[in-house]
């Protein structure tokens, strides 16, 4: 029998997200392949370096949370979006990632490849919580 989590905790244990990485968090856009995990070192180039709201997430709700506010920046860099990475205030410490996409992925853009100025913009961000 697979292990079951409450909605209560699930829900508590999402809002913990914005709380670690911290209210100042920059979510960067790189082209390439997404790394092994949050502790590798960064993969492709830097496109797009976005500072989020304070509040950048909403409270969890039904095992779910999704992005608060807008996100968009002008590109740093030409390319394609392959994956993101959600850091700390100074850009070093990587609290989550995951691949991006036009209308899919775990981050949701208005375009995914991006000329050197272009705004980019985040339609939907969401995160979920597992064995519900």
């Amino acid at each position: 029998m697979a292990i079951q989590i409450s909605s209560a905790v699930n829900n508590a244990c999402l809002d913990v997200i914005e709380t670690v990485i911290g209210t100042s968090a920059k979510l960067r856009i790189y082209s390439g392949t997404q790394p092994a995990s949050c502790a590798a070192v960064a993969s492709g180039s830097l496109l797009v370096d976005i500072s989020l709201p304070l509040d950048w997430m909403s409270v969890a709700v039904g095992n779910y949370k999704a992005k608060l506010g807008t996100w968009s920046a002008p590109a740093y860099a030409a390319g394609t979006a392959g994956h993101f990475r959600i850091t700390d205030s100074t850009g070093t410490t990587v609290g989550m990632q995951g691949s991006v996409g036009l209308g899919n992925g775990d981050l949701s853009l208005d375009d995914i490849t991006f000329d050197v100025g272009q705004v980019v913009t985040v339609t939907s961000f969401t995160t979920f919580a597992a064995n519900t």
